[in-house]
């Protein structure tokens, strides 16, 4: 589905860091651009500039024992009447020639990714459906690790173990031994965490409404599909089939999901990898109606997943639907594009609402963008010269006596509409075949067809029996589907979930599972960093917080050896991050007694 033209074609909001100089000072500050689409191409502005914050240098003073009560969300309790707040300061000689550091730690991104876990309540969910029991670490904390690792930095479960983990800072906050994370305990953990996929979508749904009071009045559903490295032959699921990832030379499955309008995922389902697009709609809608009751929805979906049986199904079960429609429609309302009495949505996007006499209580919006309707029409024109250049020369061949086998001609002519599909229609192609065994072959244009095709170019319809009668409003909730779209590019680009490298069925599906719960952490980093004013591009932000060290200082006195676990001081430009999201770091060293070392 592509929209010129749309709010959502947008590239999004991100952060930008600049370097300036000012009377010989270097100077930091962050920017947030928007990228947008205009008529003359894609062009970038500048939202706001967060330059150097009041009070950024006051610092709340924390240290490694308040990690636990910033994760879980609990108030700092009251000093007593005579508790001293500040610790005293403590003293001693250091031989500053023998000062040393040690353990360097990812902690920015893996510290980021714990809050989301916590404040999504996915640590409360995890202990309860998975409570500790004979094993030396909880199932809950292995499924942690797994979707941390899935959020930070995407890599196998044998990478997790052999590299990622130690590198990370996760074995002080989550407090599991390096030598405990191994290759076997983490599939093992996929296996424990399959089960609970439905009460866990169950619990997102629940918790996006606390936190961003999120219905679900709307519910935006599409399809990709996922490949398999080798050949999955132990997964029934594994087949071949039209390949969003161009790649049908490798079996896959096929995954349908559910958002919400501010892309929230909530729900979604893996499919055999040969099902088309438009035969997994009514038994995905009967699944959510069966896991998730019924309710007066709004189901909006693209033109791939629509059929005459489709909207039946929709009507007879008293759903509405807002859909959109096939390029032949177009047919119907030829005089109505014509028509002038157009409603602008935005820059290059105009609307008007249309009935049809015949057919069901439905409402058609029409749409048309001059950006868009350029680009259809270069495309096609590009097609139609292509193709008829090539009809021609066989025309000439034929005149010459070239060409011999009818068959042989036949199957060339089919392999040249096939490969120029889009302006197959214009053409008709006939051959004959003479009483001298000479073949003739006659090539006809039709310009009629062709002149409306350019015409409805860069126009297309939406189809709902929603009762709404604002165009706008119908056009602007259909466009919220680029934000699935932009689901799918996430899953597959940032979180890593092609290919699939499981053979077994079960194993392919948690992994998919895993990379679904990091979506919606994904997306709620995205809700507070719009909040508070940085943007919709947590890839970049995450990219600064992983610069974010924690490590150990070796302080060598007269008698001992004194070891601080440190998280260091972030550079100005991530402290304005951070104050903007409102994220407190350890700023205060914690001595770790059992390394002390008494100095030879």
């Amino acid at each position: 589905m592509q929209v010129t033209g749309s709010p959502c074609d947008n590239a999004g909001m991100y952060l930008r860091r600049n370097l300036k100089k000012k009377n010989g000072a270097d100077y930091d500050c962050w920017t947030l651009v928007e990228s947008v689409r205009t008529e003359r191409g894609p062009r970038q502005r500048i939202v706001a500039t967060i330059g150097k914050l009041p009070g950024l240098d006051r610092e709340e003073r924390i240290g490694w024992d308040e990690i636990g009560r910033i994760l879980s969300g609990k108030p700092r309790p009251e000093p007593g009447l005579f508790r001293q707040i500040e610790e005293p300061p403590s003293w001693a000689k250091v031989n500053v020639s023998g000062v040393s550091v040690e353990r360097l730690r990812h902690f920015g991104d893996v510290y980021l990714g714990l809050l989301l876990w916590h404040r999504l309540g996915l640590a409360d969910f995890s202990r309860e459906a998975m409570p500790a029991g004979r094993e030396d670490i909880p199932w809950s904390i292995m499924a942690t690790l797994l979707v941390l690792a899935r959020f930070c930095a995407p890599s196998s479960e044998l990478q997790i173990a052999e590299s990622w983990y130690e590198k990370s800072a996760l074995d002080d906050l989550l407090g599991v031994p390096v030598d405990k994370v191994n290759e076997d305990r983490l599939y093992r953990a996929l296996d424990t965490l399959l089960p609970h996929k439905d009460s866990l979508c169950r619990h997102l749904q629940n918790r996006y409404g606390e936190l961003f009071g999120s219905t679900f009045d709307f519910l935006f559903y599409d399809i990709t599909s996922t490949y398999f490295e080798g050949s999955a032959k132990g997964n029934p699921q594994a087949k071949r089939g039209y390949s969003r990832d161009s790649r049908p030379d490798c079996s896959q499955v096929c995954i349908g999901l559910v958002t919400t309008r501010e892309g929230l995922p909530i729900a979604y389902e893996v499919f055999d990898g040969n099902r088309t697009d438009v035969t997994t709609t009514q038994e995905m809608v009967g699944i959510m109606e069966q896991k998730y009751g019924k309710a007066g929805r709004v189901w909006v979906m693209d033109r791939g997943m629509v059929s005459e049986g489709n909207l039946e199904y929709f009507r007879r079960a008293g759903a509405h639907y807002l859909v959109g429609t096939p390029k032949s429609m177009l047919r119907k309302f030829e005089q109505q594009l014509l028509e002038q009495d157009w409603e602008k949505v935005q820059n290059g996007v105009e609307v008007k609402i249309s009935t049809l006499p015949e057919g069901p209580d439905e409402t058609f919006v029409l749409c048309r963008s001059p950006g868009r309707k350029e680009k259809e029409n270069a495309i096609l024109n590009r097609f139609v010269v292509r193709l008829e250049a090539s009809l021609k020369k066989l025309v000439e061949q034929a005149e010459a006596g070239k060409l011999k086998d009818r068959q042989k001609v036949e199957r060339r002519i089919g392999r040249l509409l096939e490969q120029n599909s889009r302006a197959a229609a214009l053409f008709s192609i006939d051959v004959t075949e003479g009483s001298d065994k000479k073949l003739s072959i006659t090539m006809r244009k039709n310009e009629e067809r062709y002149q409306k095709a350019l015409d409805s170019g860069g126009s297309y319809i939406l189809r709902t029996n929603w009762i709404e009668s604002d165009p706008k409003t119908v056009w602007d909730t259909y466009i919220k589907l680029t934000e699935v779209e932009d689901s799918f590019r996430t899953e597959k680009h940032d979180l890593g979930m092609r290919p699939i490298y499981h053979r077994k069925q079960d194993r392919a599906q948690a992994h998919i599972l895993v990379c679904f719960i990091a979506l919606a952490m994904w997306r709620t980093l995205q809700q507070w960093m719009k909040a508070s004013g940085l943007g919709t591009a947590p890839r970049k932000l995450i990219e600064e917080l992983r610069e974010l060290k924690s490590l150990d200082v070796l302080l060598p006195t007269r008698d001992k050896t004194i070891r601080l676990r440190m998280v260091a001081t972030p550079e100005k430009h991530l402290k304005v991050l951070l104050q903007r999201m409102k994220m407190l770091i350890p700023n205060r060293p914690k001595i770790i007694e059992n390394v002390v070392e008494k100095m030879a």
